[in-house]
């Protein structure tokens, strides 16, 4: 006789990649039932249409297939459920929407239009119920992206909502489907109204993803979408130019003030592939994702090449291995994000030092060292990331009037100097402690040469 805890020692050799352990332990594993030869059961993950799921359904089948007495294994894959999401408008068209994603772009012309497409259409190809809402007023892409041009929307019954346009298995709406074809010549206040309707007044549904294809920049509109939606989680998607590189910062403060993780960057345009040689070439440089994981603590989660497919057709993109690659990364991500409970620390600032305190790492570093090496734009070149700062120019004073954490990779320090644009991520503040811990046990180890008469080493023929 088969027991429940022989199939969950079977299911257990499942590991989970993106949290290092097995599925069993992670509480994936329920609604087991044991009928003679049949087991059944759900592995319910994070998030709808994983990537992850055919893999742990097939290796499930096989290793609990494979236990004496077992006959036949019954699957059933399935992603957390979640209950009706909170908004500030009553009976919003929203309310039966699973999760939000912002992508966003601080800068128009990068390819922010073309991700959310290509996000969007590729999860509706899986099977995943997907809306795509292009929240651009003043420069619809998704009329165009779409091919879908014919001027008006159709209403429900009782003309309290628009309905979306159906397009290649998704749910689609625009501005530039009530508009058309023409300019949107509208003053502030108007754009807000309408953008609330595109909200909260389109009849979407039941869906598993809306994504939301964000206007570039990050005034009225951006700040009304994030608002008034609970917004789940946010892509930044930029060119690894440094015109664009600059902007990123913009973007991540701006989710950050509204709440709304960050799953990282995606950095298109960033290579191209020689048709001769099959080699990258990385024609605006290939230190883009490490400058922004360096600069802002933020991940690159995705490199986009130059290619015909990400400016042809959507099903030509949809089909192909970068669309499927990209949209893994950014599904695996988010069921990350949302399964993690980081925690964060504690910021303490007195006159001489800034301290991050986990419940299991203590960081401390010197105000002056960390104000040397600040990373932003008034203090190194955006373009040759040759140092502007003059550590001379630090008054020996320094220290922080106010700290404050960005997302959970990065603080922002507003200096007694004035000076507040740079990002520290906690990386930083981990490599000026350990160079001052290896400064100081030089230092020891200079001065205790010095006494003895040599220099410790034995090896210069000195006394020591």
């Amino acid at each position: 006789m088969i027991t429940e805890q022989q199939v969950l020692d079977a299911l257990s050799n499942i590991i989970d990649p993106d949290f290092q352990r097995d599925i069993v332990s992670l509480g994936f594993v329920q609604d087991m039932v044991i009928d003679g030869g049949t087991v059944s059961f759900t592995i319910e993950l994070t998030t709808p249409a994983c990537p992850l799921s055919p893999v742990f359904q097939k290796q499930a089948i096989d290793l609990v297939g494979d236990l004496p007495g077992v006959e036949q294994v019954k699957v059933n894959m399935t992603a957390q459920k979640r209950g009706h999401r909170q908004m500030n408008a009553e009976q919003s068209g929203l309310k039966d929407v699973k999760y939000i994603l912002a992508v966003s772009s601080c800068k128009g012309g990068v390819g922010k239009s073309t991700v959310s497409a290509l996000l969007a259409k590729t999860l509706a190809a899986r099977g995943a119920k997907v809306g795509l809402l292009d929240a651009d007023i003043y420069g619809p892409s998704v009329p165009t992206l779409f091919n879908l041009h014919k001027q008006g929307v159709r209403a429900t019954a009782d003309e309290k909502y628009f309905m979306p346009n159906e397009a290649d298995g998704l749910k689609v709406m625009s501005f530039g489907f009530l508009m058309g074809d023409g300019p949107a010549v509208i003053r502030g206040p108007m754009v807000s109204q309408y953008m609330q309707q595109l909200l909260h007044n389109v009849q979407w549904g039941e869906l598993d993803y809306l994504i939301i294809d964000m206007p570039p920049g990050t005034g009225d509109i951006q700040l009304t979408i994030s608002q008034s939606v609970q917004i789940d989680a946010s892509v930044i998607v930029t060119t690894p130019h440094q015109l664009s590189l600059t902007d990123v910062r913009k973007g991540i403060m701006m989710f950050d003030k509204v709440n709304v993780p960050v799953l990282g960057v995606v950095e298109n345009m960033a290579y191209f592939i020689c048709d001769g040689c099959d080699k990258r070439h990385y024609i605006f440089g290939k230190s883009g994702g490490k400058e922004l994981e360096e600069r802002f603590g933020l991940e690159t989660i995705a490199e986009l090449p130059i290619t015909g497919n990400l400016s042809g057709s959507l099903d030509d993109l949809t089909a192909s291995g970068i669309a499927n690659e990209t949209t893994d990364i950014i599904i695996r991500t988010l069921g990350k994000k949302l399964m993690d409970k980081v925690d964060r620390p504690e910021i303490i600032h007195d006159a001489k030092t800034i301290t991050l305190k986990w419940p299991d790492e203590t960081v401390t570093v010197s105000n002056a060292a960390l104000r040397r090496a600040c990373n932003c734009a008034l203090c190194v070149d955006e373009m040759t990331r040759k140092p502007l700062l003059d550590p001379a120019t630090i008054p020996m004073d320094i220290h922080a009037i106010k700290a404050e954490l960005i997302g959970n990779y990065a603080v922002m320090v507003d200096w007694s100097d004035g000076h507040n644009t740079g990002f520290f991520p906690y990386s930083v503040f981990r490599d000026i402690e350990k160079n001052a811990r290896h400064n100081k046990s030089m230092n020891q180890a200079t001065g205790a040469a010095g006494k003895s008469g040599g220099c410790g080493s034995g090896s210069c023929g000195c006394k020591s």
